[in-house]
């Protein structure tokens, strides 16, 4: 891939097994990865290495599966670049709903609410942080990918409640489906001409 700035976001593997029941876990609930999401870090690593991407700075949460999905995708990447836990990238905490199953979440806030949330980010009352504020780290943290990373790849690996709030600030996420499938990512760049950023890939699963 020719030299630009960009961030990758990938989306932390599987935490459940195929024969486990899942449930909704977010920010209070510090699972590992199964070793199916084990072999989707590997895949997501070797997947970006055969596109010749090389980050020079890794981000993740403060948790497990998404320290340990950084870690095997860069061994599968060959990739040194420092590991930096950030709190921002964490899950958000869902309340009532955390660590409980859809039929739970489903049966206490209905249908409608739950499409809400997965087609357009539109949050539960007595979930959080608030969107506004994830809004404004993203914002933040994008500003300081333009600034301070020029011209080289940045990789986040986060959750699906967090990494859906970083599509607003580019230029075609509208477009797009908040989801990212566990073990996916997308990639954004920015125009420096324009100072702008805009999504080329996004809820690809290797």
């Amino acid at each position: 891939m020719p030299t630009s700035t960009r961030l990758i976001i990938a989306r932390h593997g599987n935490t459940f097994r195929a024969d486990q029941t899942p449930t909704r876990v977010g920010a209070r609930t510090d699972l590992p990865l199964t070793k199916d999401g084990e072999e989707q870090a590997l895949k997501l690593g070797h997947h970006l290495a055969l596109m010749n991407v090389m980050p020079s700075a890794v981000f993740t949460s403060e948790l497990k599966r998404t320290i340990d999905t950084a870690r095997l995708a860069c061994v599968a990447l060959e990739c040194a670049a420092p590991n930096t836990p950030l709190k921002f990238l964490n899950e958000i905490d869902y309340g009532p709903d955390e660590n409980q199953t859809d039929e739970f979440v489903l049966k206490r806030l209905g249908d409608n609410a739950l499409k809400n949330w997965d087609e357009m980010a539109v949050m539960p009352d007595d979930w959080s942080p608030r969107p506004v504020e994830i809004l404004v780290n993203w914002k933040s943290f994008l500003k300081d990918c333009a600034a301070n990373h020029k011209d080289q790849t940045t990789m986040v690996v986060t959750s699906n409640g967090i990494a859906r709030f970083a599509l607003p600030h580019t230029q075609n996420g509208a477009d797009l489906p908040m989801k990212l499938k566990t073990g996916a990512f997308g990639i954004l760049e920015y125009d420096d001409t324009s100072s702008v950023w805009h999504v080329r890939d996004w809820n690809i699963r290797p």
